[in-house]
């Protein structure tokens, strides 16, 4: 620090200024309010540039309104906001559990998964206005509250939320369908903190939670459960899809349901439970030396034939791993190519003959979930497990998923027609919900200018169509 500096600080210390004190004034002083200044750029075509904090109230995610539109068709916030349990004392109340929803759910579809993205937020005019609060209406909640509201939540809390999620998949068909499929898989989610039930998982090198996603074959989500960093057990996994499959048969009684997923669900708890409630089930199953030693007819055959070029071969057989009551019916794809022999394995109570459809087809269908999840959890960030408390992380989960719900209702229903029928999220975010926009409220009308310089503004109309007209 230059001498001068440093004479001036001991005086103002010795005079009785602390150095907290002259911290907070450098802050005031960084803090100045310099929204009346202008802001001069280099000329242009011989005319000045300059810039001013003149524009009016202005938005950077006009797109959110189209959300409002469908969490208001389909209820989704309101439904949850029914089954949480408001502990908060109504003389301290300012954000009702239904804004507090919309909220963070808005912010999260909008690509704002975190919680401290409500303070830079909450006097966002479209924002307040998809809240159902008007554009200079008082602000939205703050990241405080944000996060004191997710600490709150109960189990009871979270299994009735979980149930919504379930009863809004029902409700997503105008009549039920003949047949479903579930797809049932889990995921990493890396933890870096000191988050209860983060476990080290070998197998991801990091200690993590892993949880279950549970996807319509279409793309619809049913549910999501957060759980310890560990594979699931045949129990456990029976608990989730057990709730699900009752759900679901309450409301379609003579609905056929298939259950598909990879070696993590191989078991003969997850199969017993399915043959014995009428739920058809093809399944990875991982290799063993039993496997193998069966499969040895096939894999024989394709290491033959692979000297004319790579081969794939299909075959069967019955088998009975140790825990299993009795033997099923085991498909075998056994595989070689340049890079060698590629053996897989799936178990199945389908009775189709057509081997490569039940592989190809049936099971390996499963791989567009891929697409689901990353939908979920990169574009919508469901990862952000950051709080110490397990329920609060798994609230924030089931926040993500009604995101997710919200985003893909409005993809399928409104979209439909456009050339963004099948975008993913983040598509979606960059091209519909990220549009600038200049908010004004009148006297009688909100006026919500959108940029002339717009391109899809064509397309736009076509989704204002489908979604906001009577």
């Amino acid at each position: 620090m230059h001498k001068k500096s440093c004479f001036l600080l001991n005086m103002l210390i010795y005079n009785g200024f602390s150095k907290k004190a002259i911290t907070n004034m450098r802050s005031e002083t960084a803090m100045e309010d310099h929204s009346k200044q202008r802001l001069l750029f280099k000329d242009l075509g011989g005319k000045k540039v300059e810039a001013d904090f003149e524009g009016g109230e202005v938005t950077s995610d006009a797109g959110v309104l189209f959300f409002r539109e469908v969490d208001r068709r389909i209820r989704l916030t309101q439904r949850v906001a029914e089954v949480i349990r408001d502990r908060r004392h109504p003389s301290y109340v300012r954000h009702s559990m239904e804004e507090l929803l919309r909220q963070r759910v808005f912010q999260i579809a909008c690509g704002y998964e975190d919680a401290d993205d409500a303070d830079t937020l909450r006097n966002d005019p479209a924002l307040k206005m998809a809240c159902e609060r008007r554009p200079e209406g008082a602000p939205l909640a703050s990241q405080p509250t944000i996060s004191r509201w997710e600490n709150a939540m109960t189990r009871t809390d979270l299994f009735r939320f979980a149930m919504v999620l379930v009863d809004l998949f029902i409700e997503s068909y105008e009549t039920p369908p003949e047949a479903i499929i579930l797809d049932l898989d889990d995921t990493a989610d890396e933890t870096h903190g000191h988050q209860q039930l983060a476990l080290f998982n070998a197998y991801y090198d990091s200690y993590c939670y892993q949880p279950i996603h549970i996807y319509e074959g279409s793309g619809r989500l049913i549910t999501t459960i957060l759980r310890p960093g560990k594979r699931p057990t045949g129990k456990e996994a029976v608990a989730i899809i057990k709730r699900v499959v009752e759900r679901i048969r309450e409301a379609w009684p003579e609905v056929g349901i298939l259950l598909r997923a990879d070696s993590h669900y191989g078991n003969g708890a997850v199969m017993d439970y399915c043959e014995g409630n009428d739920v058809h089930y093809i399944l990875g199953l991982g290799p063993n030396p039993r496997l193998s030693e069966q499969a040895r007819p096939w894999t024989a055959e394709a290491v033959r034939q692979s000297r004319l070029g790579p081969v794939r071969l299909f075959g069967e057989f019955a088998y009975q791993a140790q825990s299993w009551k009795r033997s099923r019916r085991v498909i075998v794809k056994a595989e070689h190519n340049a890079l060698g022999a590629n053996t897989r394995f799936i178990v199945t109570d389908l009775e189709s003959e057509n081997r490569a459809f039940l592989y190809k087809t049936a099971y390996c269908g499963r791989g567009e979930m891929e697409l689901f999840i990353k939908n979920h959890k990169t574009y919508l960030h469901s990862d952000r497990t950051s709080c110490s408390r397990f329920e609060a992380n798994q609230f924030r989960l089931l926040l993500t998923s009604l995101a997710y719900i919200l985003v893909e209702t409005f993809r399928r229903l409104d979209l439909k027609g456009t050339e963004w029928a099948t975008a993913q999220v983040d598509t979606i975010q960059r091209v519909i919900v990220k549009i600038g926009a200049r908010v004004r409220e009148l006297r009688r009308r909100i006026k919500v200018h959108l940029p002339s310089s717009y391109p899809w503004a064509g397309q736009l109309w076509v989704i204002w169509r489908s979604c906001c007209s009577p």
